[in-house]
């Protein structure tokens, strides 16, 4: 077919042809080979859009109205916005497609399958009457779109969905089956709601009957219950007073050897925890005896080596340190001992000579002594004046008063001094001094 198209129209007119401006449901596209191969010449044709939306594809089949036969039985069907589109994933519904609508708008493709879908509607409802197409409507949409599909197909259009939306007439033959209907089913519950409230009535009373001799009954088992249960109640009482003394029996004996056991792991309680205080306290002894040793007895001990040490080199040092005093003693004892005989010798020898010489002078010997321990003791009676802080003279009003009159007791005591010494020695310093010197 496309190679006598090529042939027929030329390749250029062929390729203008299928540039016709087909909206957005049908918009080819030509792929060109060279001229001299124009078998090859290939359109290639996208798949097409579907008629969705408000595009002109979507249509609402009305059958025009022919007379008394569409005023009196044929209703007006508004189906719910069937959608058809061309099928361009399929190359032969493709090409039929090309076939059936090239050159053609979108306006007219779709009155094309308006007019399809009108046709096959009208020879089924010619088959169905208005009732079977009120009450089923699933049935008439399924044979509407079963029939009209495959004829569509041979166009190369598929339908998507066909679904009828309302069904109404200009004669309310319709809305007049939906009165009977509805008065009929109304009646039927009239009845219905009489017979039940009728065999409500019966039951009601066969009920209250049956009631008041399920009570009669019922009270009379609830005697024989309420008897027998008496009397098992008080043979029951019996056995669970018996038992329930047996129990607090059992009880208080169950309490007494509870409270001897309890009593007696007390007391080995007591006896563990005495074992154990007596392991605490003997490790406690052990602990201290260790902390003693180690903070007492060592650190004494080792002090006590000390002391033992130091006492015997200060021994040592003590021995030897007497050792030389004692040897130092004895040395300066000799050689005090060797001073003294040599100066007791040289005294000797001194006192030798003093005696000769007092045998010589005798007086003038006793006097020359005399005076040479007069000046110390005018120093020994002078001193307690030295020490003196301060002297207060008393004068009788006549004589010399301050240093003169201390200058002056002092002379007086000096000049009083011969006449002490003389009653003291029996030797007159004047008389001695007036005396010739007499030599042996």
């Amino acid at each position: 077919m496309r190679a006598a198209l090529v042939w027929l129209l030329g390749p250029r007119q062929l390729l203008e042809s299928w540039k016709l401006p087909l909206g957005p449901c049908f918009s080819p596209v030509v792929q060109m080979r060279p001229w001299w191969s124009p078998l090859f010449i290939v359109p290639a044709l996208p798949p097409p859009p579907q008629f969705t939306g408000p595009s002109p594809c979507r249509f609402l089949p009305e059958p025009p109205s022919h007379g008394g036969r569409r005023a009196s039985l044929c209703p007006t069907l508004h189906p719910a916005d069937p959608e058809v589109k061309i099928q361009g994933q399929n190359k032969e519904m493709l090409a039929a497609a090309c076939q059936m609508f090239l050159g053609k708008t979108e306006a007219e493709i779709a009155h094309i399958a308006l007019e399809t879908l009108e046709g096959h509607q009208r020879a089924i409802m010619a088959h169905m009457t208005v009732e079977e197409i009120y009450k089923d409507r699933q049935k008439f949409s399924e044979q509407v779109f079963k029939v009209a599909s495959s004829d569509l197909v041979n166009m190369g259009i598929s339908v998507v969905s066909y679904t009828l939306k309302d069904i109404h007439d200009d004669q309310d033959y319709l809305h007049s089956l939906g009165k009977a209907r509805t008065a009929q089913v109304q009646k039927d519950a009239r009845i219905g709601e009489a017979e039940a409230k009728r065999d409500a009535g019966i039951r009601e009373a066969k009920a209250k009957q049956e009631k008041v001799s399920a009570q009669y009954l019922s009270e009379i088992e609830m005697a024989k219950a309420q008897r027998d249960y008496e009397l098992k109640k008080a043979a029951y009482d019996i056995e669970v007073n018996t038992r329930r003394a047996q129990a607090d029996l059992a009880y208080q004996l169950q309490v007494a050897k509870t409270k001897q056991q309890i009593e007696e792991q007390r007391v080995q309680v007591q006896v563990v925890e005495r074992a154990q205080q007596v392991a605490v306290q003997e490790q406690e002894i052990a602990r201290r005896e260790k902390e003693l040793e180690a903070r007492v007895r060592k650190p004494a001990e080792a002090e006590r080596y000390k002391l033992e040490r130091l006492a015997e080199a200060e021994k040592s040092q003590l021995i030897m340190q007497a050792e030389a005093e004692a040897e130092s003693v004895r040395m300066r004892g000799e050689a005090q001992a060797f001073a003294i005989g040599a100066r007791a010798r040289a005294e000797a020898e001194q006192m030798a000579k003093k005696a000769e010489a007092f045998q010589l002078y005798q007086e003038a010997a006793q006097l020359d002594m005399l005076l040479e321990k007069l000046p110390q003791v005018a120093e020994e009676i002078s001193g307690p004046l030295t020490s003196a802080n301060k002297i207060t003279m008393v004068s009788s009003g006549s004589g010399a008063v301050g240093a003169a009159k201390v200058t002056g007791e002092v002379l007086d005591i000096l000049s009083r001094l011969p006449e002490s010494v003389e009653r003291l020695t029996g030797i007159s310093i004047s008389q001695v001094n007036h005396k010739p010197l007499r030599t042996a």
